[in-house]
């Protein structure tokens, strides 16, 4: 009787003896988790993978592809990296603890701030360093402290952040904070391995403008408050002065404490997302919980070279609003921008029950999409940080 191995063995060869075109074909529909998988298992596999038109091919095919990375935890236990992308149907673990290990030491709280591509973002909630991972090199360093110093993950909750892709080996990596109740922006760079510092202006008419294109700047949220909050618009290419030039603005919300709502805004690259929600207890009289009403999309509207007010985009149709309507006692969120394509997340917790709701607006089409998701197995587990990845490439 032939063993599972022999039978492993021959479907392998089988599959080697495919002509390479075929092979190539087959390996451009898996994922990079299992491209990585296959590259270790069968060298001529790895060959085909490493050939230089079949990565130039994949790279160009995976850019467009859009990933959600959720990091779970249990207390005092080993952490999950999760990773779900828009042309699948299935979540992906990554193994990054044995990544981590040159740079994390026993008993290190590890959580999950942001990414960009192959390269993302950790903080040690007990040493307050930043920790960069590349997942396709398993290049690993941890980041110079910022000028505010060790930061642990109450503060990194507080602060807008982004992270942008320089180069092949190189990252710059954006948060705003408070500095002397005045927004301040930091920029790391890892070509330089420096930081620097820019405060940020108030949003007046006639000020220069910061962006030149669409998808260069970002919205990084400073305080968020129920009818006022504080945001600083970011242009991603410094100006003739090489800075960055952060303009504070100020989204002001018609909305008054008698009307019952709650306003949650998730910003991101270019727009920003509004939640309101209907609070106060549900049927049975638990009090805090919610029940999602609206979600509306906006964009920072520029007159003449100058921003000035807040542009309603579109919200989501009741069509999608009545499946992923469900009550929820905490929320959060994350957006971001690419080619045309508006991608939102939001995460809710009801009692223990964790909920992912994936949003998409098309821009050019002026169309709403709801992905929905599979089961992440989340239950009872803590949320270690959410993020998306667009273009997790081979190199």
């Amino acid at each position: 009787m032939e063993t599972n191995h022999d039978s492993s063995s021959t479907n392998t060869i089988g599959f080697c003896l495919l002509p390479s075109e075929i092979i190539q074909n087959i390996l451009l529909h898996l994922a990079l988790p299992e491209i990585i998988c296959l590259k270790s298992l069968n060298r001529f596999v790895a060959d085909v993978i490493s050939d230089k038109y079949f990565v130039r091919a994949y790279n160009s095919q995976a850019r467009s592809t859009a990933w959600l990375f959720v990091y779970k935890k249990r207390w005092n236990r080993d952490a999950l990296l999760h990773g779900f992308n828009d042309q699948s149907n299935r979540w992906f673990s990554f193994q990054i603890d044995s990544l981590l290990k040159p740079i994390i030491r026993p008993g290190d709280d590890i959580y999950f701030l942001t990414a960009s591509c192959n390269v993302f973002l950790f903080v040690s909630n007990t040493r307050g360093e930043v920790i960069a991972l590349n997942l396709v090199t398993k290049a690993v360093k941890t980041i110079p402290p910022s000028p505010l110093g060790p930061r642990g993950t109450s503060s990194w909750r507080r602060s807008g952040m982004k992270l942008v892709i320089t180069g092949s080996d190189h990252f710059q990596f954006f948060f705003v904070d408070l500095v002397h109740n005045s927004p301040v922006l930091f920029v790391y760079s890892s070509q330089t391995d420096t930081w620097q510092s820019t405060e940020a202006r108030e949003g007046l008419a006639g000020m220069p403008r910061i962006c030149q294109k669409e998808d260069d700047h970002v919205f990084l949220n400073v305080i968020d408050g129920p009818y006022e909050s504080m945001v600083t618009a970011v242009g991603l290419e410094r100006d003739a002065h090489n800075n960055y030039a952060p303009i504070v603005l100020r989204p002001r919300f018609n909305q008054r404490p008698s009307d019952g709502l709650n306003l949650l805004q998730v910003y991101g690259d270019g727009s920003m997302l509004v939640i309101k929600s209907s609070g106060g207890g549900d049927d049975d009289g638990n009090t805090g919980v919610r029940m999602l009403n609206d979600i509306e999309l906006w964009g920072g509207l520029r007159l003449n070279g100058s921003w000035h007010n807040w542009e309603y985009i579109s919200k989501v149709p009741c069509k999608i609003k009545e499946q992923i309507r469900k009550p929820y006692r905490a929320m959060r969120g994350c957006l971001e921008r690419r080619d045309g394509i508006i991608r939102a997340v939001l995460l809710s917790n009801y009692d223990g029950l964790w909920d992912i709701i994936w949003l998409s607006y098309d821009m050019r089409r002026s169309l709403w999409a709801w992905l929905p998701l599979p089961d992440c197995k989340m239950k009872g587990l803590n949320m270690a940080g959410i993020a998306f990845s667009s273009g997790l490439t081979l190199s």
